[in-house]
């Protein structure tokens, strides 16, 4: 049986939560190259995002429903950011948007393509996937989906006891 849960609202409970409501923003799942470090202050030093392996050209999916805030350019890199319910902002680089800001988007629209070129990239090309509430940067890994299975254990009664429909008093 599998159990869908949804978003937390507190940013320790969202890295916790075993069912969000968000995808991989790459097709197939990608290998992550470089991990969330969240910063010590909001100037500080830090990871604000993870960098997602792919191939120059791939498509970018949005990770979940939303509407896009921005679509341009940011100290030439081509950036999308889309804001979703629960006050979360997930934030795609360096890419090529294919749509612009206003638009409403689904989870799993394609939103942009992957550019090459992200400093510190090991491999051919790399998507940044940041994920912010409010002003808090939080890890995107937590946002995606998974699936979790849980198994009852069988139960049987005692050999002697008494079964009553559940109106009839004891």
């Amino acid at each position: 049986m599998l159990l869908a849960g949804s978003l937390a609202a507190s940013p320790r409970a969202l890295a916790q939560s075993a069912e969000p409501r968000f995808a991989w923003p790459l097709s197939p799942a990608p290998q992550v190259t470089r991990t969330f470090d969240a910063p010590e202050s909001p100037y500080g030093p830090g990871h604000r995002g993870v960098d997602l392996a792919a191939a120059p050209g791939q498509q970018v999916l949005a990770a979940g429903p939303g509407v896009v805030v921005f679509a341009g350019q940011v100290a030439g890199a081509g950036v999308v950011s889309i804001d979703h319910d629960g006050g979360l902002r997930t934030t795609y680089e360096p890419v090529t948007p294919l749509v612009a800001a206003g638009a409403q988007v689904y989870g799993g629209q394609p939103i942009g393509t992957v550019n090459p070129g992200h400093p510190g990239c090991s491999v051919a090309a790399c998507l940044h996937w940041g994920v912010r509430r409010g002003e808090e940067y939080l890890d995107p890994l937590a946002l995606i989906r998974t699936e979790s299975v849980i198994r009852l254990k069988p139960w049987t009664l005692p050999s002697d006891a008494e079964v009553r429909p559940p109106d009839e008093p004891p």
